[in-house]
């Protein structure tokens, strides 16, 4: 019998839970999968939105795997400067397979040096921000670069791990999952894309996520030493 693929979600309070759960309903469904769910303390945590996660296991508890999950969320700035945190997602990318990541998430595999010189995406409000790390920003919605695959904002998320799915078991495998969980997005407005929201839209939403963008920032340059 061949060995489980492993794949460690690592989650951080304050996560953005959909850049969790998404990916995890697709990928929890390859055949062969084995999925891990784990924080830097295991036990219990809270995403943005207030659902709590139970029984993570500790991520120093994991001795390897075969890829990497990261979400992204508010609660991504404060994990990336915890250094704790920060050596354990070094260490299993390190020996992984495939680093992956939601919306910002990728700012962490950048900060953990596992996107160096590649290309990389992000949520489109701070995907700029993955240069200071040596990496060059991409608006792809799902961004493959050697073994990294990361992408944009949330919902993103499921077509990351549909492409994942598709590399290691096979397109016809991920199109079943693809119609086992009726995944066919038909939105009722075009505004999901800063390129075809309105001005006032998009105007808005910018503002909204301003104290995230210099938070963001600020950390950056904190670990970067660039302030």
């Amino acid at each position: 019998m061949a060995a489980p693929f492993r794949i460690v979600f690592i989650l951080y309070p304050r996560l953005t839970q959909l850049d969790f759960t998404g990916p995890y309903e697709v990928l929890a469904r390859m055949p062969g999968a084995a999925a891990i769910i784990a924080s830097k303390d295991g036990g219990t945590l809270v995403s943005e939105m207030g659902l709590a996660f139970t029984n993570l296991r500790a991520l120093a508890d994991i001795e390897s795997c075969d890829m990497i999950m990261i979400p992204g969320g508010p609660g991504q700035t404060q994990a990336m400067l915890d250094p704790e945190f920060m050596g354990e997602v070094k260490r299993l990318g390190a020996g992984a397979r495939y680093v992956a990541s939601v919306c910002t998430g990728s700012l962490i595999l950048a900060a953990a040096g596992l996107l160096a010189g590649k290309r990389a995406g992000s949520h489109w409000a701070y995907r700029d921000l993955l240069a200071a790390f040596g990496v060059t920003p991409d608006d792809a919605r799902v961004v493959r670069d050697g073994n990294a695959i990361t992408g944009g904002g949330v919902t993103a998320g499921i077509d990351i791990a549909l492409t994942i799915v598709a590399e290691i078991a096979g397109e016809e495998t991920a199109k079943m999952i693809q119609l086992m969980i009726e995944y066919a997005p038909a939105p009722p407005f075009n505004s999901g894309r800063p390129e075809t929201a309105s001005p006032a839209t998009l105007a808005a939403v910018k503002q909204r996520f301003a104290a995230f963008a210099a938070q963001r920032q600020e950390a950056i340059e904190t670990l970067t030493g660039s302030a």
